[in-house]
């Protein structure tokens, strides 16, 4: 319960509060004018300074962390169980908050994330553990239940507000109902895992994992042919032989080629030219004088002795020429054997150097050879790892289809054996709930708890339930209930708190009739319940004769001045 609120600023307004009901008054003046409104008074700033002492997150520049309240502290009297303690926390330093008190006296001070783990467990038993478990109930979730903030937590009694996850709202639902909220934490586990594989299952068949197609046995084919890649890719690299020398050697290599080449083509003409040269030494033979005369003589002409004198020289002459001729051929015929025999024999050289040379190359390789080699072996091996961590998870895809569907029978068959087991519990839930909703209506609503395939389904229903009033009280009656409920527990928050936005929309009747029951619930109940209210939207006339509301009046804001707002201010 809540004892007290106050603040560090005296223009603020201090509100004591007690058990049973407990109104926050927002008055219009008769000296107010249209333009003046009971908006802003402070109705819901009070409900966020609660939330704020309660450890709640905030936004530098959003809410309370306005410019306009630097300085400003917020302190909250609580009594839990037996014991008092006051809790403080500063706009200027939000993330610790003060508490005084018999809490824990190794500590008077608090980060955010420890304070809402102690109280968690000061006010709704919670375990108090170092390593958060995913998919529990937290403080914050729970209480913001039985504190409801802003319009946007009057949508659904199930839900605080519009964007609560589903787990959230299950475990922390099935947490407050009294009912196994473990088997609604393995519903969203089981969830996950099916998601992670339709997620994987997605991812193949978009493309998104590279050179993965087809069906498993695909998969183990390309894994058996990357295999054998692999394996002779190694081989390679075990038995190939490095040689430092690799690009010299290569380079003398060409540079025997070239000379041998060269060598070749010059034996090549010389043998042309000394077939030649043969060819002309064996043909080469001065013509007989006694052709010529036989020549003149068929022709009828007689040489004169004179004249065969000079054929006689003439023929001399040619001789001498033939024999010069002959000399030269056959000086020129040795040269090329000479020449011939000894480039032979520089080929016969340089041939087995080349031999050599080529042999070495052959069983040796360079070190950029290796290291390519080396990286082709690599990007194989990875391929093949890929390949297998692919089939691995195929395996462990289609294997764990199957355990999903054992899991999820086991837990729905676990989850449905707590739900019977905890029928007391449950029934009391809904008989509550329908005890508050035949108060307001004279017919009992029904209050849906069941469980499915998918987890916790919740659900509420009152006849006549087509305005948004009606869904109002929807939540009027399921908080009541979860009041109700609680204040028979022990940790217990002991509280229930509504602003005015709870009765937007509601009948007068049902208004009034709804005041009427927390008044008396929480009474006899021995928990708290504030509610904020405008005074022009009081059903004075609906209430029993013997109910006075203005008994429960707590604080008065007002509209009059800043002085009858709540802090004082405007912000």
């Amino acid at each position: 319960m809540i004892k007290k609120i106050f603040a560090n600023k005296s223009s603020f307004k201090t509100v004591e509060f007690r058990p049973g009901m407990n109104i926050v008054w927002a008055d219009r003046t008769n000296d107010s004018t249209k333009k003046d409104s009971r908006n802003g008074l402070g109705k819901t700033t009070l409900i966020e300074i609660i939330h704020f002492c309660l450890g709640a997150k905030t936004s530098k520049g959003k809410g309370l962390l306005n410019t306009n309240l630097d300085g400003w502290e917020f302190s909250l009297v609580m009594q839990i169980e037996d014991k008092n303690i006051t809790i403080t926390r500063s706009v200027d330093h939000p993330n610790i908050i003060r508490v005084d008190g018999d809490v824990q006296r190794t500590q008077d001070t608090f980060n955010i994330k420890d304070w809402n783990a102690q109280l968690g467990y000061l006010l709704f038993g919670l375990e108090i553990s170092i390593e958060e478990q995913k998919y529990q109930p937290t403080f914050r979730s729970l209480i913001s239940y039985f504190i409801r903030r802003s319009k946007d937590a009057f949508s659904t009694p199930f839900e605080h507000h519009r964007k609560q996850v589903e787990w959230d709202k299950q475990v922390n639902n099935v947490f407050l109902l009294g009912l196994a909220w473990k088997d609604a934490a393995s519903f969203q586990i089981l969830k996950d895992r099916k998601k992670g594989l339709e997620e994987f299952k997605k991812a193949v068949k978009s493309g998104v994992v590279k050179g993965i197609e087809g069906s498993l046995g695909d998969l183990e084919a390309q894994k058996v042919r990357l295999k054998t890649k692999a394996d002779k890719e190694l081989l390679s690299l075990q038995s190939f032989k490095v040689l430092p020398q690799y690009e010299q050697i290569q380079s003398e290599a060409n540079e025997l080629t070239q000379v041998l080449h060269k060598l070749i083509n010059a034996n090549t003409i010389d043998k042309r030219l000394l077939s030649l040269y043969e060819q002309n030494l064996t043909e080469e033979t001065p013509p007989e004088s006694e052709t010529v005369e036989q020549m003149y003589m068929e022709a009828g002409i007689a040489l004169p002795n004179f004249t065969l004198r000079r054929l006689e020289e003439v023929q001399g002459f040619h001789k001498k020429i033939i024999a010069n001729r002959r000399v030269f051929l056959s000086t020129e015929i040795d040269r090329l054997k000479r020449e011939i025999g000894k480039r032979d024999k520089q080929i016969l050289e340089y041939t087995e150097k080349k031999a050599t040379t080529l042999e070495i190359l052959q069983t040796h390789g360079a070190l950029e050879e290796y290291t390519s080699l080396q990286k082709k072996y690599l990007n194989t091996v990875n391929d093949l790892n890929s390949i297998s961590t692919m089939i691995e998870n195929m395996k462990a895809f289609e294997s764990g289809l199957s355990d999903i569907k054992i899991s999820h029978e086991e837990i729905l068959r676990k989850a449905r054996q707590d739900y019977a087991e905890r029928t007391p519990i449950r029934e009391r839930a809904i008989s509550l709930f329908n005890t508050f909703s035949e108060g307001l209506y004279s017919a009992p609503g029904k209050l849906v708890i069941d469980v499915e395939p998918t987890g916790f389904r919740f659900d509420v229903e009152i006849e006549r339930s087509g305005s948004s009033g009606i869904s109002n009280m929807k939540i009027f009656c399921y908080d009541l209930t979860l009041a109700k409920l609680w204040a028979d527990k022990s940790p217990s928050p002991r509280l229930l708190i509504h602003d005015s936005t709870i009765f937007d929309g509601v009948d007068e009747r049902q208004r009034a009739l709804a005041l009427e029951i927390a008044a008396k619930e929480s009474e006899q109940s021995n928990f708290q319940y504030i509610c904020m209210l405008n005074s022009d939207n009081v059903p004075w006339d609906e209430f029993s004769k013997d109910f006075d509301l203005k008994k429960y009046i707590r604080l008065t804001l007002s509209d009059q001045s800043l002085e009858g707002c709540l802090l004082g201010i405007r912000f």
